[in-house]
């Protein structure tokens, strides 16, 4: 049964990846603004990028125990 529910929660990992990098979303972040001295698409790429690599790692850890 954990098994299927950590299956479950690497397929919602997946469709929140799908669509946090889909066009529409990063068009949004396409700015000529900056944050940190960095232009804000690639600050949100590189943050949406780790928060879902913590996530997936969040996932599998807790699959494991």
């Amino acid at each position: 049964m954990r098994r299927g529910l950590a299956g479950q929660r690497l397929v919602a990992a997946f469709l929140a990846g799908t669509l946090l990098f889909n066009y529409p979303v990063l068009s949004l972040f396409d700015r000529l603004e900056t944050a940190f001295g960095l232009p804000l698409l690639y600050v949100y790429v590189f943050a949406a990028w780790a928060v879902l690599i913590a996530l997936i790692a969040w996932v599998v850890e807790r699959g494991a125990r």
